[in-house]
This record gives structure tokens, sequence and C-alpha cells, in this order.
């Protein structure tokens, strides 16, 4: 039996936002222990950091602004707020979401952010 022909796609002229998540780039930020020095808790989940800039939007960050952190720091940093948690603890959350994507295997995210750094 053959099946009818595919119907055209429906074009909807709706401007799409960039690409936020990056699944590769957040497998490989999850495969390192907490950021919060000497901090060697389970389970890792992947933290998005808020700073000023992308604070007030009500869409999360991008996924090129993500660290790694276990649970009960993830609650932390959620109920406290970032600039209170990064004094308790003295470290840079941006600072270590940069270098997590500096050093990330997923090269299309590069890219993407890259083009969005340049275009804004």
């Amino acid at each position: 039996m053959m099946l009818p022909k595919k119907r055209p796609k429906f074009q909807s002229n709706i401007m799409r936002g960039p690409r936020r998540e990056w699944p590769r780039h957040k497998k490989f930020v999850r495969s390192h222990m907490c950021c919060v020095p000497g901090c060697e808790s389970g389970p890792i989940e992947f933290a998005h950091v808020r700073t000023a800039a992308n604070s007030g939007k009500s869409l999360r960050p991008p996924d090129w602004d993500g660290i790694s952190l276990c649970h009960e720091h993830h609650a932390e940093q959620h109920q406290h707020g970032a600039v209170t948690f990064e004094k308790k603890y003295r470290i840079d959350l941006m600072q270590l979401a940069k270098e997590f994507a500096k050093r990330s295997p997923d090269q299309n995210m590069k890219e993407a952010m890259m083009a969005e750094r340049n275009n804004g």
C-alpha cells in the first residue's frame, strides 16, 4: 500500500530566537566535579549562571553560561543568589562558565556563541 504524499510544511514567519540548549556541552559540564572548592558531593547538576545582564530576562541564560554544581550547592545558589554565593565560596561563576565554554567539545555551540556575541 502506498502512503499519500507529504503535505507542504507551513511557514509561520515568526522570528525565532537563537538556539539556547546544547546537550553535548551540558554533558561535558556535568562530567566534572562541583565547582565549589573542596566539594566532592554528587549528584552533579548543570547550573545556569545568571548575571546582571541576563537576570531581568524571563528566559534562562544559554547553556554556554553554565557550570557544574552538586545538588546542594545548586539549590543554595538559587536560594541566596549568585552574588552572595560567589562571595561565600570566593569563586567567579561567570569566569567558570566561560572556561567551560572555552574547553567544550561542542564546536557548534562555540560558533553560535561567537555569532551571538558579534551580533549583540
